[in-house]
């Protein structure tokens, strides 16, 4: 075995994630690939022709084709079973509860790596790795996320979730480099069917993009459960009937078909009346969420009981200043003096000093109170 120790390294078959795994056996590292299926057309639907994005054949042989050409192990292993239960379900539960979910976390959360180090013990293997753009060190006995150097590509708010004894034996190759860099090198490595494959935005289980489609077909005589509902404005009157509530996201404009003289936006969703309050741009503005189910990264607590952070509340956010407070061992409060538009329960929000990772949270209330920090057990 290599001095630097066996590496079990996730390979999607695409350029990031061949590249993580050329880069280690480049370094030294004694790798082993594998290649995780997660999902299928005949679980999943939406099969639109195209032999795209993760879990394809195409994508395995892409990934099998690059450990052979560099000479490491290289598995295919089935967590279909896994996936499902815990990121498709609780994906359904989510929009049939009102929230807008964030499946990527999950599946980082609860299914990738517990998976990946399950097999990684199975295997020998000291460490996994993944292509994700993020770094992670060890200060002060915790292992501590940061943004990857790429902030254009950074995933840390997708990796808030990750334990700490995950994170000990977690390896981010791809963290130090930029993603043009990224490709360049599948280019020098000679993975030329990698080194050009576009990035997948969609949600991996729902190829076509289509989540109406995803939810009608997985919850039996949904549209018929949740007809009747209506749209109402900042007043409760009513302006009009919708599709069903877990048809819309907070935030939504576009598919409301509504006319009411200017563009109105949902702010607020009522799973239980089946009512969404719909309203205009200013309306979205909100200053304090609270979310459970909480990671903390950085310290085993919020210093003193609170602080002040810079706080996303998706993925695509540039963030915005803020201060966290901690209510509980599991929750805390977010404020956003500035406010922030479209703080949406069932999304994360993730707290940063400078690059690194201080928590993170299922946003479960918008606009509560701002409470007095928690006087937390040591």
């Amino acid at each position: 075995m290599s001095t630097k120790g066996r590496v079990l390294v996730a390979m999607s078959g695409g350029v990031d994630s061949s590249v993580a795994a050329v880069m280690l056996k480049e370094q030294g590292y004694d790798v082993i690939g594998i290649t995780m299926k997660t999902w299928d057309y005949h679980r999943s639907g939406g099969n639109d022709g195209k032999e795209t994005g993760c879990c394809t054949v195409e994508s395995m042989n892409d990934a099998r084709h690059i450990a052979v050409k560099y000479g490491f192990k290289h598995f295919i292993v089935d967590i279909r079973d896994e996936f499902g239960n815990w990121v498709i379900d609780r994906f359904v539960e989510d929009y049939t509860s009102g929230r807008t979910p964030n499946p990527c976390v999950l599946c980082n959360t609860h299914i990738k790596w517990a998976a990946l180090l399950r097999r990684a013990d199975n295997l020998g293997c000291d460490y996994i790795a993944t292509g994700h753009y993020a770094n992670v060190r060890e200060e002060n006995g915790r292992h501590v996320i940061s943004k990857g150097k790429d902030h254009n590509k950074d995933q840390s708010y997708a990796l808030w979730g990750v334990e700490q004894k995950h994170l000990e034996r977690t390896i981010f190759p791809l963290g130090k480099y930029h993603k043009t860099e990224i490709r360049q090198m599948a280019e020098d490595y000679g993975l030329l069917n990698v080194a050009t494959k576009p990035d997948s935005y969609e949600i991996c289980f729902i190829p076509d993009n289509n989540y109406h489609r995803f939810l009608k077909e997985k919850v039996d005589d949904l549209e018929e459960r949740v007809s009747g509902g209506v749209f109402v404005d900042q007043k409760g009157n009513i302006v009009g009937n919708h599709k069903g509530f877990p048809f819309y996201t907070i935030g939504q404009r576009r598919g409301l078909d509504l006319s009411l003289g200017k563009p109105v936006y949902v702010t607020h969703i009522d799973a239980e009346k089946n009512v969404i309050t719909v309203g205009e741009k200013e309306d979205l503005i909100s200053t304090t969420c609270r979310a459970k189910e909480l990671n903390l990264i950085k310290y085993d607590k919020i210093p003193n009981g609170e602080m002040e952070i810079t706080g996303k509340i998706r993925y695509n956010d540039d963030g915005a200043m803020g201060t966290i407070k901690q209510l509980s061992d599991d929750e805390v409060e977010v404020h956003f003096p500035a406010g922030r538009e479209a703080i949406t329960p069932g999304q994360a929000v993730v707290c940063y000093e400078g690059d690194d990772v201080v928590a993170g949270g299922w946003i479960h209330k918008v606009n509560v109170e701002f409470s007095e920090p928690a006087e937390l057990s040591s």
